[in-house]
């Protein structure tokens, strides 16, 4: 009953959500919509001066990390988040530039937020967060409800609350306390609405005049906290960022580099790490992965669980733990195994639970990211392995080389007759497409690609024939001949244009632009990721300390005629 009722206070006349239209806040950079509560003071009133140059939503790995370090780990967070859709050859980081929030969606953050803010301000947490006794327990409080909200609006909002923000909320949280009979009970409204505020939910930017470049604009320091914060930790500024946006060091050159690499030493940099890649790598495939149990046997949840893990764990145990050469990724024999995974991979694991670090063999064909089942079994269909899909995440994913979608008239018949015996391997069947005018335009940048990753099936277990025909492993690149996964791992690895497409999509990342918007500084980044080693801590600990990542490169507006409550 008293959710019930906190749940109308919530939506009711006092702070009812809405979805506004965003047309023209930053040109191009502002989300479609944004969810706003009706009173909540507008983000020109609440930032004087600023100016809004754009917003991002936040993911839910983003969401989830905010949470757990703001309120603590042991806060569940019930519940999923409406998914950020990505555009086509780009990032999510991108898309979350133009994401909105659906009327579900809003249900979602307002259930999750609820159930949160209850737990915060339940008996056995609260001592945590309210410095403060009130006079009543019964009453509203409005002089105590400022010192809690206060600093949880900074943590929350990135910044700290204006005057108007901070009247705002703790009037909320006394017109929740009279109905409810309970201060602590007004806490949990009061909360409840900042975590579906705009302000929450949207990362937004703001700007400043540069002094470097008259007449232009750079981020201010609040956005240069949330920027580094997001990139290297993938969470908010905590204190130290926070205090440092407060004091100017952001905006200095020298300081903002000492804080920069000392992030990028720190522990959680592998957290930041692992969310670039699950968005490089299309990892939000993993959960609509399905395979044909009779078919693939070795197929469960836990194979499903596995899969991911296994990947990060090979990236950061490389990249992070090691500082190794990114290029290295692609033939190193270094990995990690689960009892499940032993049984898919045929190899021993003698721990019946958790992790183990495993090494192929030198030579096995195993080497690298690329043949390792998760990479092979997220590209591949249900029922069979697809050399097409695989060769074309290996262009469009690592080398950042776009390949168009087939004609809508393709017979796909004879690629997908896997038990005809007149054409045993995928190589024969793929001949029709080869020689297809229509076809053979993408099939030759893509097949001969992944037919090198033929000796592993659908699920990428490891297989010499198929239909009781040996399977021939050649492959081509750009020119250059190779064999099997090894020798493509290789070949990757000396293309210069795996590192170039790291470093673009390293700075779409970090800054939500797209590929396309930062390309002309990928060939300075990428010699400075080469002087570097290839290391991926020189790499972000560049892009976090170039001042072209702060630059605002669309010209905002200063007042949006159509931003609504918002910003009027």
């Amino acid at each position: 009953m008293m959710m019930n009722s906190m749940k109308r206070m919530t939506w009711g006349a006092a702070a009812v959500a809405l979805s506004v239209v965003v047309s023209g806040c930053a040109a191009s950079d502002a989300p479609k919509t944004a969810v706003v509560e009706q009173g909540e003071p507008a983000l020109t009133r609440a930032m004087p001066g600023a100016q809004i140059v754009a917003m991002r939503r936040l993911t839910e790995a983003q969401y989830r990390n905010i949470i757990a370090d703001v309120f603590g780990p042991d806060v569940v967070v019930a519940g999923r988040i409406e998914p950020i859709v990505r555009p086509v050859h780009e990032m999510i980081a991108s898309g979350a530039a133009e994401a909105s929030i659906s009327p579900a969606g809003l249900d979602q953050f307002d259930a999750m937020a609820r159930n949160i803010a209850a737990q915060v301000f339940g008996e056995q947490r609260r001592a945590q967060f309210v410095p403060c006794v009130p006079r009543d327990e019964k009453l509203a409080d409005p002089a105590c409800a400022a010192k809690v909200l206060t600093p949880l609006g900074r943590y929350l909002f990135r910044r700290p609350m204006s005057p108007a923000e901070q009247a705002f909320f703790v009037k909320l949280a006394g017109d929740g306390a009279g109905p409810t009979g309970s201060f602590h009970k007004g806490l949990e409204l009061a909360l409840a609405a900042m975590l579906t505020s705009p302000r929450f939910l949207y990362v937004i930017e703001s700007a400043e005049p540069d002094p470097a470049r008259p007449g232009e604009l750079r981020l201010d320091a609040w956005s240069r906290a949330a920027r580094l914060s997001f990139l290297l930790w993938n969470t908010t500024p905590g204190e130290t960022l926070l205090t440092a946006a407060e004091s100017g060091k952001l905006t200095d050159q020298a300081q903002l580099r000492t804080l920069a690499e000392a992030m990028v030493a720190s522990p959680r940099f592998e957290q930041g790490v692992r969310a670039f890649f699950a968005d490089m790598l299309l990892f939000e495939k993993f959960d609509e992965l399905s395979k044909d149990p009779v078919i693939y046997p070795y197929f469960n949840q836990d194979v499903v669980q596995a899969l991911p893990e296994q990947m990060l764990r090979t990236i950061t145990d490389h990249l992070v733990a090691r500082n190794g050469d990114y290029r290295d990724l692609f033939t190193t024999q270094r990995t990690f195994m689960t009892r499940s995974l032993g049984g898919l991979y045929q190899v021993p694991v003698a721990r019946s639970a958790g992790w183990v670090p495993y090494e192929f063999a030198p030579g096995d064909d195993r080497a690298g990211l690329l043949g390792q089942a998760g990479f092979l079994a997220l590209y591949s269909h249900s029922g069979r392995s697809s050399p097409t899909l695989r060769g074309r995440a290996v262009r469009e994913l690592l080398m950042c080389e776009p390949v168009p979608n087939p004609p809508g008239n393709v017979n796909f018949t004879a690629v997908q007759e896997t038990g005809n015996k007149a054409k045993p391997t995928a190589r024969i069947r793929l001949l029709a497409h080869a020689t297809d005018p229509s076809c053979s335009g993408c099939h030759k940048i893509t097949d001969p690609i992944g037919l090198s990753l033929e000796r592993f099936d659908g699920l990428g277990m490891a297989r010499k024939t198929e239909n009781a025909a040996l399977i021939d492993a050649s492959g081509e690149m750009d020119g250059k001949p190779f064999q099997g996964a090894i020798g493509l791992g290789k070949t990757m690895a000396a293309s210069p244009s795996t590192t170039q497409c790291l470093s673009m999509r390293a700075l779409s990342y970090a800054t939500g632009r797209s590929g396309e918007d930062v390309e002309e500084l990928v060939p300075a980044l990428d010699r400075k990721f080469a002087a570097g080693g290839y290391g991926i801590r020189a790499l972000f600990t560049q892009i976090a300390t170039m001042p072209e990542a702060y630059r605002v490169v669309t010209k905002p507006l200063a007042a949006p005629a159509h931003v609504s409550m918002l910003t009027q």
